[in-house]
C-alpha cells in the first residue's frame, strides 16, 4: 500500500495509507492530520496548506495562479515548498511522499 509521511503541526510524523485516485487534503483530513479543509477542496482557502519536503517537489505538480497566490497571502509561506494539499492528486508515483502540515493562520 502507498504511504504518505506527515509532520503535523505538534511537529509528530506519522506515516498514513494513502489512496490513488484521492487528493492528499483528502487523505490528510481523513486521517486527522490537523487539515481543516474548509473549502473542500475548491482551492479557495488556504486551510490545507503543506511545506511539501524538498526531494518530492519535482514530483508534485506546478502551482497554478489561484494556488500560488492563496499560499503566498499565508504568514508561513515558503517559496518553493508551500502547496495546498488539496491540489495534489496522490497516485503510485507519490508513494512515500513526505510533508509538513503548515501552521494555521
Amino acid at each position: 500500500m502507498a504511504v504518505i509521511h506527515v509532520t503535523n503541526r505538534a511537529g509528530k510524523t506519522h506515516t498514513i495509507p494513502g489512496k490513488v485516485g484521492n487528493t492528499v487534503m483528502e487523505i490528510l483530513r481523513d486521517a486527522n492530520m490537523d487539515v481543516e479543509a474548509i473549502c473542500g477542496g475548491s482551492c479557495s482557502c488556504a486551510t490545507c496548506h503543506v511545506f511539501v519536503d524538498d526531494a518530492w517537489l519535482a514530483m508534485v505538480p506546478a502551482r497554478g495562479a489561484d494556488e500560488l497566490e492563496l499560499v503566498e497571502q499565508t504568514g508561513s509561506y515558503k517559496e518553493g515548498s508551500s502547496h495546498l494539499s488539496c491540489q495534489i492528486k496522490f497516485t503510485e508515483a507519490l508513494d512515500g511522499l513526505t510533508l509538513t502540515v503548515a501552521p494555521s493562520d
